[in-house]
């Protein structure tokens, strides 16, 4: 029983986690390196993450600079940038790749919030699915008799209190970033 609930507690917590990096892609009007560094550059003849390609500094709250390691990989990050959803133009001075994010419009942030609320209702739907996965198992190890309705029923409830506690996770990250795309 507790290396099912140890099981999907942790599989909660990695659902949590994922929708946190998720919120984290999202651009909120501040530079971050979060929305670029899981970005795909075909460099050395493979797709690699930018943030394996190159360091990153915010010299201002509006600016992001990304210095590639090897100057070679400079076109292709910034094609890559050019390419990708950011909706951005990188301007290149030869040694780095500066991205300047203007401020976001009124209309541009309810469509973001929209965004992240899907996100982090897909993050919930893991978590349920995760419960229901346990869920099966605690029922099938009642009905091979490896434990009882007493402790199956204790099982549950416990399992529902985990589920609704990183459910609280998932919706207090959504309020943060809500807050973080309205503010003006």
């Amino acid at each position: 029983m507790e290396l099912v609930l140890d099981d999907v507690d942790d599989r909660m917590g990695k659902a949590v986690q994922h929708a946190r990096q998720e919120f984290a892609t999202i651009r909120t009007g501040r530079a971050t390196p979060a929305l670029v560094e899981r970005l795909p550059v075909e460099a050395y003849g493979e797709e690699l993450p930018l943030q394996q390609l190159a360091s990153f500094t915010v010299p201002e709250a509006r600016q992001l600079l990304i210095t590639p390691f090897d100057k070679g990989n400079l076109g292709a990050i910034e094609k890559a940038i050019q390419h990708s959803d950011l909706g951005m133009n990188p301007s290149n001075d030869g040694h780095s790749v500066r991205l300047v994010f203007p401020p976001l419009t009124e209309e541009r942030r309810r469509d973001l919030v929209k965004i992240v609320r899907q996100m982090a209702e897909d993050g919930k739907v893991a978590i349920r699915n995760a419960r229901r996965d346990a869920r099966k198992e605690l029922e099938k190890a009642e009905k091979d008799g490896d434990m009882s309705a007493d402790d199956l029923q204790r099982a549950e409830k416990d399992l529902d209190k985990r589920t609704h506690a990183h459910e609280a996770e998932i919706d207090q990250a959504l309020e943060q970033k809500e807050a973080e795309l309205l503010e003006v």
